[in-house]
This record gives C-alpha cells, structure tokens and sequence, in this order.
C-alpha cells in the first residue's frame, strides 16, 4: 500500500507522523513523497489557532482535489474538537481521535503493529543515511495545566508518559538508522514523569539517554517555567545536549498572566533565565508570546513589549489571540480588536528579528559544530548545504560536498537579515 502523510502544527504532530511512517513502513508499505501516488492519506491537524483551523481544511481540500481516489484518514486536534466539521470534507474516510491515535497504522492497514528487528540495522554502515537528521520523539501527551487561552487540555487530555525504558529503546534505534539528533517533545514536556509520581522524571530520562544511547545530539523542545529548577541547567555539562531552551512566556505582564491563568510572573520568569544563562554558556533562549489576550489594555501591552525586550530573547513566535472553544478567555469580556492585535504583532515581530539578528551577531568569528540537514540548492561553486548549530542557530555554506547528515565545526561568518541565517565556512580536514 502506498502511504501519503501529512501534519501541521506542534513538534508533537511531527513525532506523530514520524512514528506513523516508521511503523507503516515496518509493515511493508511504501511512503510516498506526492499525494497523487497514495492509496491512504493520513493528515495529522492542528487546532491551536482559528488560522490552524483553517489551514488543517484547505489542506484537506487540497489532498482531495490532487487525488480523488486516496482516502483519506484525518486525526489530531482538530479532528478531536470539532469532528463534524471534517466529517463533511470530500475524500475524508476516516477520523482517528487523540485517544485511538496509537491505534491508527492498525485501523487503516489491518495489520498489528510488529517489533522491529534492530539488529541489521544495528550492523549496518550509517553513515551518509541522507534525509535521517533530526528525529522528534514523543515522550508524554495530554496537560494538566488549565491556561485559559489553551485548547490543548480539551484536545488531548490529561498528562500521561511514556515508560522510560521505551524512550530510551526508541532514541537507541534512531541512532541505528542513522540519526544524528533526537527531539524530546509533549504537550507538557517538563510534565515528564509527574502522572507516575516522579518530579524528577525528565531529567532521569535526559541522564538515561545520554548514558544509554550513542545519539550524537539530545534537544528539547518546548518547556514551562514553573518545570524547571536552576539545578536542571546542570544537565548541559554534557555537550551532547544542545544549548536551546524554548520557554513560553506568553506575556510580560503580571496581570495578562494571572488571567492566562500561567504560573509565572515577570520576577520568576526573570530568576529562571538567570540561571539557564550563568549555567549554558552562548544558550539560545526563545519563547512564545500572544497579543491582543481578552483585557490587555495598551498599558499591559507596553509593560509585556518591555519586559520581553529585557529578556533578550534569540528568537520569538508571536501569536495573535484568537478565541478557541471550550476555552474561559473565549467567554472573557473585553475582547482586543483585530486591528490593535496586527498592530501589536507587528510590533514584537520587529522586537524578534532584531533579538535573533543580535544573538547570532554575537556568535561572529566563533567555532561552533553544524548537524548539516539539507540541500538548498546548487551553484556553480557547490551544494548550498543547510543546517543548524548545537544553539539552533540557522547557517548556510557552499561546499564541493553534500553534507547531510554529518556534525562538522564551522567557523560563523556573518548574519542575512533577509533569510535570517549566519554564512559560515566549514572546517574539514
């Protein structure tokens, strides 16, 4: 059977598909890079925004309409909210809820999942294994937090992990097919542990991989404030771990915040980037930030922008507040216009650039190792080789080579506005 999947949202979406191929694929089925060649189209949805929602049915449409034959099977977060909105799409055959996700690869081939023999692999040369560079595992689902503004809660659940052992397996046999990093993600990945009594869970599981794996590179994705002790930034001495923390701030404001119901406030969230800061040294801190939240006068407003703008942040996702259901601020009075909401966004999203340009500018001149990932094109001179550094920062080289898939030190060279990216010159022998 041909196999043609697709996801958009979270690094959890991702993982998902992911997992999706990997166990479709151990049953002998093929995927298929374009739509028109599938038998089954799997599409994994988002639900965080209105424009999530959006985007989740034109991609709908646009699968049907690029091949009319495929069914197509659709889950995720948006199938979980609001499944009578899908049901009618065209070519949609299937809903598959966040509950039964696990399940999906049996429902649609019938087949029940197998325990892949690691072994060949384990045996096999995995160097130059092109397009197996970063792997996203999903450690936990669900939240238990209530922010006000999150559909999350409703569209997944409680928090529950995943057994240790078998994130460890899991990391184990993606460095045998040749990856070179593993991605840790959740909904509520500090969460780690907590549902099995365990307030140490994600750092016991960062000490096991590293311990136990040969994975060259462990990052995490994102991770609340209230998670993180300073003693968890010890964990960076081991330079296998890379320098990238995503912290979600939300806002910079105290009182936004307690109406966010986020258990921070700007002094904490202050403490905490302090500490990750004297421990990881040239970390990358990013965050996300939502505008226009149900009562954010100017006033909060300017006190959020300015709190943000001291936390120096390297990079910053800036989300407009949109209304989800089944939420509380969506029956909060004092809704923010659209208009203020653009203007505002427009606003951070200067503030971001400039903070992401100033912390790749400081990296200037240094020596820093690259996990090259792509191809971006050719020129007369060679491969214009993509990849990212340990500290997340975007760069870009020509080289005689292709790269994918090998860590090589390379020297920065300077900062593109335009595609926000550092040039730099590998360091080969």
């Amino acid at each position: 059977m041909k196999i043609h999947l697709r996801m958009l949202g979270c690094r959890l979406n991702q993982s998902e598909i992911d997992t999706m191929a990997r166990q479709f694929q151990q049953q002998g089925h093929e995927i298929v890079d374009r739509p028109a060649q599938a038998e089954q189209i799997v599409v994994n949805t988002c639900a965080v925004t209105q424009d999530a929602t959006r985007e989740s049915r034109h991609l709908l449409r646009q699968l049907h309409r690029a091949n009319e034959a495929a069914a197509i099977t659709v889950t995720g977060c948006y199938a979980q909210i609001a499944p009578a909105e899908i049901a009618v799409l065209p070519g949609v055959a299937r809903l598959v809820d966040n509950t039964e996700k696990e399940h999906l690869v049996t429902k649609i081939t019938g087949q029940p999942l197998q325990t892949f023999d690691h072994e060949p692999l384990e045996r096999a040369d995995k160097s130059g294994a092109a397009g197996r560079t970063r792997a996203f595992v999903k450690v936990q689902d669900g939240c238990d937090n209530a922010c006000t503004f999150c559909v999350t809660t409703v569209a997944r659940g409680a928090g529950h992990s995943r057994a240790l052992s078998e994130i460890v397996a899991e990391v184990r046999y993606l460095a045998a097919l040749g990856y070179q990093e593993a991605v840790l993600t959740g909904v509520h990945l500090g969460s780690y542990g907590h549902d099995l009594g365990n307030r140490q869970g994600l750092a016991q599981l960062v000490e096991r991989i590293l311990a136990e794996s040969e994975i060259a590179r462990l990052r995490l994705s994102s991770l609340e404030p209230w998670d993180l002790a300073p003693e968890f930034f010890d964990l960076w001495q081991n330079p296998r771990l890379c320098r990238h923390l995503h912290l979600p701030l939300q806002s910079g404001c105290d009182r936004t915040l307690r109406r966010m119901a986020r258990r921070t406030s700007q002094a904490q969230f202050r403490a905490l980037m302090q500490a990750a800061r004297a421990r990881i040294a040239d970390v990358c801190i990013t965050s996300d930030v939502i505008v226009g939240f149900p009562g954010e006068s100017d006033e909060e407003f300017a006190i959020s922008a300015e709190f943000i703008g001291e936390m120096d942040f390297a990079g910053l996702h800036v989300f407009r507040y949109s209304p989800r259901p089944g939420t509380a601020a969506a029956r909060m009075r004092q809704q923010v216009s659209e208009d203020k909401k653009r203007e505002r966004s427009a606003y951070l999203h200067k503030l971001a650039a400039a903070a992401e340009k100033g912390f790749a500018e400081k990296q200037r001149g240094r020596h820093l190792n690259v996990l090259w990932e792509h191809i971006a094109g050719a020129t007369e001179q060679g491969f214009m080789n993509a990849g990212y550094t340990d500290n997340y920062i975007r760069v870009q080289c020509i080289h005689p080579r292709v790269l994918t898939n090998y860590i090589t030190p390379a020297r920065l060279e300077r900062y593109d506005e335009t595609r926000r990216q550092m040039t730099v010159t590998p360091l080969l022998t």
